[in-house]
């Protein structure tokens, strides 16, 4: 694996879950550096996994040879604005903001970069994460292949060759692992309500869903309804839940949020 120094601009859920990703998978905790406007999540994160901390952006970009732009959106231009003086000719940078074009960061740090966008979700930090990669032509492969390196620690890849793939990528992996939280959520409390421990009920939920996706996964050569029709016998528990599921348009619902995912990240890309 490369030895680059790696800088994280930002240490909230997902500058942790890259990081424990790195770290659990041998990247030398003294290659990478978080920065923070506040102390508490440094702190936490150089007990937790022994990485160098600091409070100022420009002194952990200057040390680094790849920065990843890890804050919020909305503050990205201001972050980046405070390190136009720094020379980033011979640094890689990636972010894994949502919603802002490859073109605004050479806008907000006045000068040519080499960036890559990145999309990844939560669970990286497990190390069964999904990230979508974007680079343009200027990118190497050298620089390609480090980042992909840097991005697998926390799971799987995939590269998409349109920059606005990577819309569709939050629908479907950044944002999603939410989708399932809030039906696995609905289970438990349906469980509760008809007289169910909770502990029980969240046992049974989870694992129900970690075997599903399991069977996903193992069982390439099959489609989804092929699985799913392998449990649903005809008139019966399975058939009722899935009819009750299909008549309140459960699809409709899940198009209508993932639509209305990538139009909140296009719309994003006009605002930031």
């Amino acid at each position: 694996m490369p030895q680059a120094k790696v800088c994280f601009i930002g240490a909230g859920n997902m500058t942790r879950s890259i990081i424990s990703g790195l770290i659990k998978n041998g990247y030398p905790s003294e290659q990478v550096c978080a920065t923070n406007p506040s102390q508490p999540k440094l702190d936490a994160l150089q007990a937790d996994f022994g990485i160098k901390v600091t409070n100022n952006n420009i002194d952990g970009v200057t040390h680094a040879d790849v920065v990843v732009l890890s804050v919020k959106p909305q503050l990205m231009q201001q972050v980046c604005e405070q390190l136009q003086h720094v020379d980033f000719s011979n640094k890689l940078v990636i972010t894994i903001a949502a919603g802002i074009p490859a073109k605004r960061y050479q806008e907000y740090l006045n000068q040519p970069i080499k960036l890559i966008r990145t999309m990844p979700n939560t669970p990286t930090q497990l190390g069964v994460g999904m990230t979508g990669l974007y680079a343009d032509d200027s990118i190497s492969d050298e620089q390609k292949s480090l980042c992909q390196t840097l991005m697998e620690t926390g799971g799987k890849v995939l590269w998409v060759e349109q920059e606005d793939e990577l819309n569709q990528v939050i629908a479907l992996a950044g944002s999603s692992p939410a989708y399932f939280f809030l039906f696995i959520e609905s289970m438990i409390e349906s469980g509760i309500k008809m007289g169910m421990a909770e502990d029980k009920a969240r046992a049974l939920a989870e694992q129900a869903a970690l075997g599903a996706a399991q069977m996903v996964i193992q069982n390439q050569d099959l489609s989804l309804s092929t699985l799913r029709n392998n449990v649903t016998s005809k008139g019966g528990t399975t058939a009722q839940a899935v009819e009750t599921l299909e008549k309140g348009n459960l699809r409709g619902l899940v198009d209508s949020a993932m639509h209305n995912c990538v139009a909140r990240a296009e719309e994003m890309a006009k605002t930031f």
